[in-house]
């Protein structure tokens, strides 16, 4: 479709209706990623873990204590911290259920910002551009997500959102 043409009845209603499951697949994708990331350190898939943390390995330590950069002091201080390997699997968890339920993307979209980027600063500087890497590439997706009510097509996202608790705080939608 070209600048300034007018949309037909039947592009009107099949672009939303495109745009919805376009969504909804990039949520379940983007779910997926998260999925594999906190299973491979919880057992240790070998990809690239060999053990997990279920086998006693910190899911934190391996890369936080070989940070370079500016934080290099403040992650390295941090590694291998249960209360850090805590928080980092629990959002890794939470990530993966909310954008393959469709249930708390905007939570999800909050939190998992935070998460994507403190590893952001953890990786600082970028190797192939000074700025942007895929940390912040999966943030905005996060929030596009949440904004879009991604959750409620191939999702729990509508029911839920007529539940009780969520219609007393929007915000867990």
């Amino acid at each position: 479709m070209t600048v300034g043409t007018r949309l037909t009845p039947s592009d009107q209603r099949t672009t939303p209706y495109t745009a919805r499951y376009a969504w909804a697949l990039g949520r379940l994708f983007l779910g997926w990623i998260f999925l594999w990331a906190f299973l491979d350190k919880l057992l240790g898939l070998d990809k690239p873990a060999p053990k997990g943390w279920l086998d006693g390995t910190s899911p934190s330590k391996g890369f936080l204590s070989h940070v370079e950069g500016p934080f290099k002091d403040m992650f390295h201080a941090m590694a291998g911290d249960l209360w850090v390997d805590a928080l980092y699997m629990f959002g890794l968890a939470g990530l993966a259920f909310a954008l393959i339920t469709g249930i708390g993307l905007r939570v999800a979209a909050a939190g998992g910002t935070l998460l994507l980027a403190m590893l952001w600063m953890a990786s600082l500087w970028p190797e192939t551009n000074p700025f942007m890497d895929e940390h912040w590439i999966y943030a905005i997706l996060l929030v596009s997500l949440a904004y879009a009510n991604a959750g409620d097509t191939l999702g729990l996202g509508a029911p839920w959102s007529r539940t009780a608790l969520v219609r007393r705080f929007p915000f867990l939608r």
